[in-house]
């Protein structure tokens, strides 16, 4: 079976019956998705599938030969980290980091369906493009944190969507 898993090309033939949690891990020995209940309740294996997020533990990896699979090793580098990865660092948005890999890729997805007017439970509106704390919470419910650092994700999340807001904004004002 071949994969597109961070850009890269892999070829590979697990069991049809292996998620994709499972291919990331001992397959393609991307381990930085983690497996934390198996069962899709704790968001520690999500990861981005054609920039969806989704629980890589309840997915077979055989559904998903022709997507791009991006994985929190293909957001950024030491040398070069993803606004979030920063924004998680400055914020001091992980204690243990068991969780944080699926933090961050829950919250590229989130910000991105945001971004999109997609609506949440908490949505009043979205037109000026601004997440309340609140609506950052319940669009992150699905991924958990044992250690409790949920304040500080909050807040690393809240910096990269009003940096992403500030500059369409920008973009706007000089296109108009």
């Amino acid at each position: 079976m071949h994969f597109t898993i961070n850009g890269q090309s892999f070829d590979v033939e697990p069991d049809i019956r292996t998620s994709l949690l499972d291919l990331l891990r001992e397959h393609v020995g991307l381990t930085g998705t983690k497996k934390g209940c198996d069962h899709g309740q704790c968001g520690a294996c999500t990861v981005l599938v054609n920039g969806r997020r989704i629980n890589s533990c309840l997915t077979l990896a055989v559904m998903h030969q022709d997507d791009e699979v991006t994985t929190i090793e293909g957001l950024g580098t030491p040398d070069d980290l993803h606004p979030l990865q920063a924004a998680f660092v400055r914020h001091d948005g992980f204690q243990c980091g068991y969780c944080t890999p699926g933090q961050i890729c829950s919250a590229v997805g989130m910000l991105d369906e945001a971004a999109k007017g997609w609506p949440s439970h908490v949505s009043e509106s979205l037109d000026d493009g601004a997440l309340t704390d609140e609506e950052i919470r319940e669009r992150m419910s699905g991924n958990l944190c044992r250690c409790s650092a949920y304040p500080n994700i909050v807040d690393a999340i809240r910096e990269v969507a009003d940096g992403a807001r500030d500059e369409r904004r920008v973009g706007e004002e000089a296109a108009a």
